[in-house]
Protein backbone atom coordinates (compact mmCIF):
# COMPACT_ATOMS: atom_id res chain seq x y z
CA UNK A 1 0.00 0.00 0.00
CA UNK A 2 1.84 3.08 -1.23
CA UNK A 3 0.58 6.50 -0.28
CA UNK A 4 0.27 9.44 -2.66
CA UNK A 5 1.49 12.98 -2.11
CA UNK A 6 -1.39 14.47 -0.13
CA UNK A 7 -2.36 17.98 -1.18
CA UNK A 8 -6.04 17.27 -0.67
CA UNK A 9 -8.09 18.24 2.36
CA UNK A 10 -8.14 15.93 5.37
CA UNK A 11 -11.39 16.33 7.32
CA UNK A 12 -12.06 15.28 10.91
CA UNK A 13 -14.78 15.49 13.54
CA UNK A 14 -14.82 19.30 13.79
CA UNK A 15 -14.55 19.75 10.03
CA UNK A 16 -11.05 21.17 10.46
CA UNK A 17 -8.94 20.91 7.34
CA UNK A 18 -5.23 20.73 6.65
CA UNK A 19 -3.25 20.76 3.41
CA UNK A 20 -0.48 18.18 3.82
CA UNK A 21 2.72 18.60 1.82
CA UNK A 22 4.35 15.29 2.85
CA UNK A 23 4.05 11.78 1.51
CA UNK A 24 2.04 9.44 3.73
CA UNK A 25 2.09 5.67 3.46
CA UNK A 26 -0.26 3.43 5.46
CA UNK A 27 0.93 -0.13 6.10
CA UNK A 28 -0.92 -2.84 8.07
CA UNK A 29 1.44 -4.97 10.17
CA UNK A 30 1.14 -8.74 10.53
CA UNK A 31 -0.72 -8.36 13.81
CA UNK A 32 -3.16 -5.85 12.22
CA UNK A 33 -1.61 -2.79 13.89
CA UNK A 34 -1.37 0.40 11.81
CA UNK A 35 1.98 1.79 10.69
CA UNK A 36 2.22 5.20 9.02
CA UNK A 37 5.33 6.41 7.21
CA UNK A 38 5.77 10.15 6.64
CA UNK A 39 8.43 11.72 4.46
CA UNK A 40 9.47 14.32 1.94
CA UNK A 41 10.15 11.47 -0.46
CA UNK A 42 7.58 8.87 -1.43
CA UNK A 43 8.14 5.62 0.46
CA UNK A 44 8.04 2.64 -1.92
CA UNK A 45 10.28 0.04 -0.22
CA UNK A 46 9.07 -3.54 0.09
CA UNK A 47 8.55 -4.82 3.65
CA UNK A 48 11.05 -7.18 5.26
CA UNK A 49 10.70 -9.01 8.59
CA UNK A 50 7.81 -7.98 10.82
CA UNK A 51 7.02 -8.88 14.41
CA UNK A 52 4.59 -11.77 14.96
CA UNK A 53 1.38 -11.09 16.91
CA UNK A 54 1.66 -10.72 20.67
CA UNK A 55 -0.42 -13.48 22.20
CA UNK A 56 -1.45 -11.82 25.45
CA UNK A 57 -4.59 -10.05 26.62
CA UNK A 58 -3.86 -6.52 27.89
CA UNK A 59 -6.85 -6.49 30.31
CA UNK A 60 -6.73 -2.70 30.23
CA UNK A 61 -9.24 -0.85 32.35
CA UNK A 62 -9.49 2.24 34.55
CA UNK A 63 -10.46 2.54 38.22
CA UNK A 64 -11.76 5.68 39.86
CA UNK A 65 -9.63 7.27 42.59
CA UNK A 66 -11.98 9.50 44.65
CA UNK A 67 -9.14 11.10 46.63
CA UNK A 68 -7.54 12.55 43.50
CA UNK A 69 -10.75 12.85 41.47
CA UNK A 70 -9.15 10.94 38.60
CA UNK A 71 -8.98 7.65 36.76
CA UNK A 72 -6.04 5.28 37.29
CA UNK A 73 -5.26 3.08 34.25
CA UNK A 74 -4.22 -0.55 34.68
CA UNK A 75 -2.58 -2.68 31.97
CA UNK A 76 -0.86 -5.72 33.54
CA UNK A 77 0.62 -6.87 30.22
CA UNK A 78 2.93 -3.83 30.12
CA UNK A 79 5.12 -5.49 32.73
CA UNK A 80 6.63 -7.50 29.86
CA UNK A 81 7.38 -4.56 27.55
CA UNK A 82 10.84 -4.06 26.03
CA UNK A 83 13.35 -2.75 28.58
CA UNK A 84 16.77 -1.31 27.63
CA UNK A 85 17.69 -3.83 24.91
CA UNK A 86 21.17 -3.85 23.34
CA UNK A 87 21.43 -1.58 20.30
CA UNK A 88 21.38 -4.54 17.90
CA UNK A 89 17.98 -5.57 19.29
CA UNK A 90 16.38 -2.12 19.34
CA UNK A 91 12.77 -2.61 18.13
CA UNK A 92 12.75 0.85 16.52
CA UNK A 93 15.82 0.30 14.32
CA UNK A 94 15.69 -0.88 10.72
CA UNK A 95 18.91 -2.96 10.83
CA UNK A 96 18.38 -6.18 12.78
CA UNK A 97 20.79 -8.84 14.02
CA UNK A 98 20.31 -12.62 13.56
CA UNK A 99 16.95 -12.13 11.89
CA UNK A 100 15.51 -10.20 14.84
CA UNK A 101 12.18 -8.69 13.87
CA UNK A 102 11.54 -5.05 14.70
CA UNK A 103 8.49 -2.82 14.67
CA UNK A 104 9.25 -1.12 11.34
CA UNK A 105 9.74 -3.76 8.60
CA UNK A 106 11.54 -1.49 6.14
CA UNK A 107 15.19 -0.77 5.48
CA UNK A 108 14.69 3.00 5.60
CA UNK A 109 12.17 5.65 6.60
CA UNK A 110 11.99 9.31 7.63
CA UNK A 111 9.30 9.46 10.35
CA UNK A 112 7.21 6.49 11.44
CA UNK A 113 4.11 6.21 13.65
CA UNK A 114 2.68 2.88 14.78
CA UNK A 115 0.27 1.48 17.35
CA UNK A 116 2.11 0.63 20.55
CA UNK A 117 2.58 -3.12 20.96
CA UNK A 118 2.31 -2.65 24.74
CA UNK A 119 -0.49 -0.09 24.83
CA UNK A 120 -1.68 1.37 28.14
CA UNK A 121 -5.03 2.35 26.62
CA UNK A 122 -6.59 -0.73 25.08
CA UNK A 123 -10.27 -1.61 24.51
CA UNK A 124 -9.91 -5.05 26.13
CA UNK A 125 -11.47 -4.46 29.54
CA UNK A 126 -10.77 -6.69 32.53
CA UNK A 127 -13.51 -9.07 33.57
CA UNK A 128 -14.82 -10.37 36.89
CA UNK A 129 -13.75 -7.42 39.02
CA UNK A 130 -15.40 -7.00 42.44
CA UNK A 131 -18.65 -5.05 42.40
CA UNK A 132 -17.28 -2.47 44.85
CA UNK A 133 -14.48 -1.46 42.42
CA UNK A 134 -15.68 1.58 40.44
CA UNK A 135 -14.08 0.73 37.10
CA UNK A 136 -14.68 1.14 33.39
CA UNK A 137 -13.27 -0.14 30.09
CA UNK A 138 -10.98 2.00 27.93
CA UNK A 139 -11.48 2.85 24.29
CA UNK A 140 -8.21 4.69 23.81
CA UNK A 141 -5.14 4.33 21.68
CA UNK A 142 -1.37 4.58 22.20
CA UNK A 143 1.02 5.26 19.34
CA UNK A 144 4.81 5.46 19.07
CA UNK A 145 6.34 8.25 16.98
CA UNK A 146 9.83 7.36 15.70
CA UNK A 147 11.77 10.48 14.71
CA UNK A 148 14.42 8.78 12.61
CA UNK A 149 15.70 5.43 11.37
CA UNK A 150 19.06 6.32 13.00
CA UNK A 151 19.52 4.82 16.46
CA UNK A 152 21.85 7.52 17.78
CA UNK A 153 20.95 11.17 18.09
CA UNK A 154 18.16 13.16 19.69
CA UNK A 155 15.45 15.67 18.93
CA UNK A 156 17.83 18.63 19.00
CA UNK A 157 20.02 17.15 16.26
CA UNK A 158 17.12 16.73 13.84
CA UNK A 159 17.36 18.77 10.59
CA UNK A 160 14.66 21.41 10.17
CA UNK A 161 13.17 19.68 7.12
CA UNK A 162 12.81 16.44 9.12
CA UNK A 163 11.10 18.33 11.95
CA UNK A 164 8.65 19.75 9.41
CA UNK A 165 7.74 16.16 8.49
CA UNK A 166 7.33 15.31 12.18
CA UNK A 167 4.98 18.25 12.76
CA UNK A 168 2.76 17.11 9.89
CA UNK A 169 2.83 13.57 11.28
CA UNK A 170 1.52 14.95 14.61
CA UNK A 171 -1.21 16.88 12.78
CA UNK A 172 -2.24 13.81 10.79
CA UNK A 173 -2.58 11.73 13.93
CA UNK A 174 -4.45 14.50 15.78
CA UNK A 175 -7.03 14.68 12.99
CA UNK A 176 -7.40 10.93 12.56
CA UNK A 177 -7.69 10.18 16.27
CA UNK A 178 -10.07 13.03 17.07
CA UNK A 179 -12.25 11.85 14.20
CA UNK A 180 -12.95 8.75 16.31
CA UNK A 181 -16.22 9.29 18.15
CA UNK A 182 -14.99 7.90 21.49
CA UNK A 183 -11.73 9.90 21.65
CA UNK A 184 -11.99 13.09 23.71
CA UNK A 185 -8.38 14.23 24.09
CA UNK A 186 -5.12 13.57 22.24
CA UNK A 187 -1.66 14.31 23.66
CA UNK A 188 1.66 13.87 21.83
CA UNK A 189 4.60 13.85 24.23
CA UNK A 190 8.23 12.87 24.58
CA UNK A 191 10.02 11.36 27.56
CA UNK A 192 13.70 12.07 27.03
CA UNK A 193 16.69 10.71 28.89
CA UNK A 194 17.55 7.77 31.10
CA UNK A 195 17.25 10.05 34.14
CA UNK A 196 13.46 10.08 33.78
CA UNK A 197 13.17 6.36 33.04
CA UNK A 198 13.34 6.12 29.26
CA UNK A 199 13.95 2.47 28.33
CA UNK A 200 14.43 2.86 24.55
CA UNK A 201 17.14 5.40 23.66
CA UNK A 202 16.22 5.45 19.96
CA UNK A 203 14.81 8.98 19.31
CA UNK A 204 11.06 8.73 19.65
CA UNK A 205 7.96 10.15 21.27
CA UNK A 206 4.44 8.91 21.91
CA UNK A 207 0.81 9.85 21.37
CA UNK A 208 -1.97 8.97 23.82
CA UNK A 209 -5.60 9.28 22.74
CA UNK A 210 -8.03 9.17 25.68
CA UNK A 211 -11.73 8.30 25.72
CA UNK A 212 -12.16 10.81 28.55
CA UNK A 213 -10.65 14.17 29.48
CA UNK A 214 -7.99 13.67 32.19
CA UNK A 215 -8.37 15.65 35.39
CA UNK A 216 -5.37 17.92 34.78
CA UNK A 217 -6.65 18.78 31.31
CA UNK A 218 -10.13 19.48 32.71
CA UNK A 219 -8.56 21.93 35.15
CA UNK A 220 -6.60 23.53 32.33
CA UNK A 221 -9.74 23.88 30.20
CA UNK A 222 -11.59 25.43 33.14
CA UNK A 223 -8.80 28.00 33.57
CA UNK A 224 -8.95 28.89 29.86
CA UNK A 225 -12.71 29.44 30.14
CA UNK A 226 -12.00 31.89 32.96
CA UNK A 227 -9.28 33.95 31.24
CA UNK A 228 -6.81 33.82 28.31
CA UNK A 229 -3.96 32.67 30.52
CA UNK A 230 -1.43 32.25 27.71
CA UNK A 231 -1.82 35.96 26.95
CA UNK A 232 -1.43 36.73 30.65
CA UNK A 233 1.78 34.68 30.80
CA UNK A 234 3.17 36.65 27.85
CA UNK A 235 2.50 39.98 29.57
CA UNK A 236 5.57 39.33 31.71
CA UNK A 237 8.16 40.44 29.16
CA UNK A 238 11.09 39.67 31.46
CA UNK A 239 10.08 35.99 31.28
CA UNK A 240 10.18 35.75 27.48
CA UNK A 241 13.27 33.80 26.44
CA UNK A 242 13.04 34.01 22.66
CA UNK A 243 10.64 34.52 19.78
CA UNK A 244 10.24 33.70 16.11
CA UNK A 245 7.83 35.17 13.60
CA UNK A 246 4.92 33.13 14.97
CA UNK A 247 5.97 31.72 18.38
CA UNK A 248 7.37 32.62 21.80
CA UNK A 249 9.44 30.65 24.28
CA UNK A 250 8.53 31.83 27.77
CA UNK A 251 9.08 30.76 31.37
CA UNK A 252 5.63 30.89 33.06
CA UNK A 253 5.63 32.98 36.24
CA UNK A 254 4.15 29.96 38.06
CA UNK A 255 6.67 27.37 36.73
CA UNK A 256 6.87 24.22 38.86
CA UNK A 257 10.05 22.68 37.42
CA UNK A 258 13.53 24.24 37.33
CA UNK A 259 14.17 25.50 33.78
CA UNK A 260 10.58 24.86 32.74
CA UNK A 261 9.51 26.81 29.67
CA UNK A 262 6.59 26.83 27.25
CA UNK A 263 6.19 27.43 23.53
CA UNK A 264 3.16 29.63 22.87
CA UNK A 265 1.83 30.74 19.46
CA UNK A 266 1.62 34.51 19.01
CA UNK A 267 -1.96 34.02 17.80
CA UNK A 268 -4.10 31.55 19.76
CA UNK A 269 -4.95 28.27 18.08
CA UNK A 270 -7.07 25.55 19.65
CA UNK A 271 -4.85 22.76 18.38
CA UNK A 272 -1.85 22.07 16.22
CA UNK A 273 -4.23 21.22 13.38
CA UNK A 274 -5.02 24.96 13.11
CA UNK A 275 -1.43 25.95 12.31
CA UNK A 276 -1.07 27.43 8.84
CA UNK A 277 1.05 25.43 6.38
CA UNK A 278 3.30 28.47 5.83
CA UNK A 279 4.06 28.54 9.59
CA UNK A 280 5.37 24.97 9.80
CA UNK A 281 8.93 25.82 8.79
CA UNK A 282 9.06 28.61 11.39
CA UNK A 283 7.66 26.31 14.06
CA UNK A 284 10.08 23.50 13.22
CA UNK A 285 13.12 25.78 13.41
CA UNK A 286 11.92 27.35 16.66
CA UNK A 287 11.08 24.02 18.30
CA UNK A 288 14.57 22.73 17.51
CA UNK A 289 16.12 25.95 18.81
CA UNK A 290 14.34 25.50 22.15
CA UNK A 291 15.67 21.94 22.50
CA UNK A 292 19.18 22.97 21.48
CA UNK A 293 19.13 25.75 24.05
CA UNK A 294 18.31 23.19 26.73
CA UNK A 295 21.14 20.94 25.53
CA UNK A 296 23.60 23.84 25.50
CA UNK A 297 22.92 25.16 28.99
CA UNK A 298 24.77 22.23 30.65
CA UNK A 299 26.61 21.03 27.50
CA UNK A 300 24.74 17.73 27.34
CA UNK A 301 21.27 16.52 26.31
CA UNK A 302 18.75 17.76 28.85
CA UNK A 303 16.44 15.08 30.28
CA UNK A 304 12.90 16.39 29.97
CA UNK A 305 9.26 15.65 29.38
CA UNK A 306 7.76 17.55 26.44
CA UNK A 307 3.96 17.82 26.54
CA UNK A 308 1.78 19.12 23.71
CA UNK A 309 -1.57 20.46 24.83
CA UNK A 310 -4.28 20.91 22.23
CA UNK A 311 -7.93 21.42 23.00
CA UNK A 312 -10.01 18.46 24.14
CA UNK A 313 -13.36 18.13 22.43
CA UNK A 314 -15.79 20.88 23.37
CA UNK A 315 -13.18 23.43 24.50
CA UNK A 316 -11.99 24.75 21.10
CA UNK A 317 -13.32 28.30 21.56
CA UNK A 318 -11.13 29.12 24.56
CA UNK A 319 -8.39 26.49 24.91
CA UNK A 320 -4.93 27.56 23.73
CA UNK A 321 -2.44 25.17 22.12
CA UNK A 322 0.97 25.26 23.76
CA UNK A 323 3.94 23.02 24.49
CA UNK A 324 5.36 22.53 27.97
CA UNK A 325 8.97 21.51 28.53
CA UNK A 326 9.58 20.04 31.99
CA UNK A 327 13.36 19.56 32.42
CA UNK A 328 14.64 17.23 35.12
CA UNK A 329 17.86 19.07 35.96
CA UNK A 330 18.21 21.97 38.38
CA UNK A 331 21.95 22.40 37.82
CA UNK A 332 24.73 20.76 35.82
CA UNK A 333 25.10 17.88 38.29
CA UNK A 334 21.78 17.89 40.16
CA UNK A 335 18.57 16.20 39.07
CA UNK A 336 15.10 17.35 40.01
CA UNK A 337 13.23 14.67 41.96
CA UNK A 338 9.67 15.02 43.23
CA UNK A 339 9.83 15.13 47.02
CA UNK A 340 7.23 14.07 49.59
CA UNK A 341 5.59 17.48 49.67
CA UNK A 342 5.19 17.44 45.91
CA UNK A 343 4.03 13.84 45.65
CA UNK A 344 1.91 13.81 48.77
CA UNK A 345 0.35 17.27 48.80
CA UNK A 346 0.74 18.39 45.21
CA UNK A 347 2.72 21.42 46.40
CA UNK A 348 5.72 21.99 44.14
CA UNK A 349 8.88 23.44 45.65
CA UNK A 350 10.85 25.48 43.11
CA UNK A 351 14.56 26.11 43.71
CA UNK A 352 15.04 28.78 41.05
CA UNK A 353 12.96 31.88 40.36
CA UNK A 354 11.28 31.89 36.92
CA UNK A 355 12.82 35.29 36.07
CA UNK A 356 16.30 33.92 36.84
CA UNK A 357 15.62 30.87 34.67
CA UNK A 358 14.51 33.11 31.79
CA UNK A 359 17.71 35.15 32.11
CA UNK A 360 19.89 32.01 32.12
CA UNK A 361 18.12 30.58 29.07
CA UNK A 362 18.40 33.87 27.20
CA UNK A 363 22.13 33.91 27.85
CA UNK A 364 22.63 30.57 26.07
CA UNK A 365 23.96 30.95 22.53
CA UNK A 366 22.27 28.65 19.98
Amino acid sequence: MIGIKLRKIYKEHYMHTFDFSVNIRHYIKKDKRDLFLFGNKEHTLEPTNDMPPLNIKPQSHKRWNPFHNEWVVYTPSRQDRTFNPPKEYCPLCVVKKDGYQGEIPFEEFEVAVFENRFASLHPDSARNLPDDFPYAPITGRCEVVVYSSEHNGNFGLMPVEKCEVLIQAWIHRYLALLDTKEIQFVMPFENRGEAIGVTLPHPHGQIYAFDYIPTDVQNMAKAFRTAPFLDIVLQHKELIVDESEYFYQVVPYFARFPFESWIIPKKRIAGLWEIQPNQISDYAAFLLKVVRRYDAIFNEPMPYIMLQYSSPKGEEKTFGYHVQFLPFKRSANKLKFLAGCEQGAGVFLADILPEDVAAQLRAVSV
